[in-house]
């Protein structure tokens, strides 16, 4: 394995911002395991340690001294994870703007905002796939307990071609050795994946640069994920060894095949076009008119999205990310997502949707060992909402608590 990050050198006598790990039961409780379809209407979850002891029926509930949670009306979850996230865009601004201008200063500040905003919307991990070099200091204020955040999976800064597609936020580079110190950078920053910019309208890299830089991300021990929003794309960096796909887009049978055979995942993001096409929405955020038009036509048009569906149907993986920090989709988005991919037939159901974000997304991550259902012996990562997101996923604006390994980070009851 690769040499730890340099902060990690560091010796920390005790944390800027700590919070116990506390001993509670939840009881009467709506709770979905995540466990298949599993539900327990009236069910409790048990926190100790860390970690969950025991979740079942209330009336498997045995005597415990640990202190009791009343959820009647409520339901427990795990915590969700956004798998296509930027900290340090702000979710208002032109992006490149944000990029070329923002002071690292301003940085820190709009990434420890969006923490907030992510545990406040019941989001408990985040995979940052990059903004300039933010994303290396946000995991370090959240390890080194000088700031509360969600547990994040970065790859500091996405690679791209030099000019290629948003370089103004990404690590450019170009021939095939090139990219392999690119992605040695990423790696020595504390990288945990790899991100790079496969396309736009036209495909980028060089064969011999594609070679390199997916060689040189599994040769550190890194999964490498790829921007790739339509067919030749995803074929090709599918063929050449992606480990997942971003955002996703037209497919035919013979590429959807490729990613069934390969078993990589797609990370879908309809949270721009679907807040973008909301007039009341997109004009509070200045998008122009001609751009709200055309992501109503896109949201209203199913032919797009016929092959992500066919490719869910297939058995590809699918998993939730909003794009967050994209104009008019702050950290908070959650629902608009998730009701847009039970729309559209990515996922089936509502069950379906939120394991996208929490089961799917963990084993995607290649954490679902650790989080990402309600079992005992997993870390007490979980969500308390106000509400059934069974029958309405809005009830997820409704997160009353969450806890990231037993540590209460929102919520009452401290």
């Amino acid at each position: 394995m690769p040499e730890p990050a340099a902060w990690r050198y560091q010796k920390i006598i005790r944390p800027m911002f700590d919070l116990p790990v506390v001993r509670r039961v939840f009881v009467n409780a709506r709770v979905l395991t995540m466990v298949g379809d599993q539900v327990i209407e009236s069910g409790f979850v048990e926190i100790e340690n860390g970690k969950i002891k025991a979740v079942g029926a209330m009336s498997d509930l045995g005597s415990t001294d640990a202190q009791q949670i009343d959820c009647t009306g409520m339901t427990i979850m795990p915590g969700m994870i956004n798998s296509h996230a930027h900290l340090a865009w702000d979710g208002v601004h032109d992006l490149a703007r944000q990029s070329m201008d923002d002071a690292v200063e301003i940085s820190a500040y709009k990434s420890a905002s969006n923490m907030l905003k992510n545990l406040r919307a019941g989001v408990t991990l985040v995979r940052d796939l990059g903004m300039n070099k933010a994303n290396f200091f946000a995991k370090q204020a959240i390890e080194q307990g000088i700031f509360p955040g969600p547990r994040l999976l970065i790859c500091g800064e996405a690679i791209i071609q030099t000019g290629g597609h948003t370089y103004w936020c990404c690590r450019e580079a170009s021939g095939a050795d090139e990219m392999r110190r690119a992605v040695r950078e990423q790696v020595r920053g504390g990288a945990d994946l790899i991100k790079i910019m496969a396309c736009h309208d036209t495909l980028e890299f060089t064969d011999a640069e594609l070679e390199a830089v997916i060689d040189e991300s599994h040769r550190n021990g890194l999964p490498i994920t790829a921007h790739a929003t339509y067919n030749d794309c995803i074929n090709r960096v599918a063929q050449f060894g992606v480990d997942c796909v971003e955002h996703g887009g037209s497919m035919t049978d013979d590429t959807i095949q490729i990613l069934v055979d390969k078993k990589i995942p797609i990370v879908t993001t309809f949270a721009p076009l679907v807040m973008q096409a909301n007039e009341e929405v997109a004009r509070k955020f200045n998008i122009p008119e001609w751009k709200i038009e055309e992501r109503k036509k896109a949201v209203a048009n199913p032919s797009r999205y016929t092959g992500l569906v066919n490719a869910a149907k297939a058995g590809v993986p699918i998993a939730f990310g909003t794009d967050a920090g994209s104009p008019a989709v702050g950290h908070e988005i959650v629902a608009p997502e998730l009701k847009f991919m039970v729309k559209i037939g990515v996922v089936t159901d509502n069950y379906a949707a939120l394991r996208s974000a929490t089961i799917v997304a963990a084993r995607i991550s290649q954490l679902d060992s650790k989080i990402g259902t309600l079992e005992a012996g997993k870390d007490a990562d979980l969500i308390v909402i106000d509400g059934n997101p069974l029958a309405d996923l809005d009830a997820l604006e409704r997160v009353q608590a969450t806890y990231i390994a037993g540590k209460q980070m929102i919520g009452v009851g401290n």
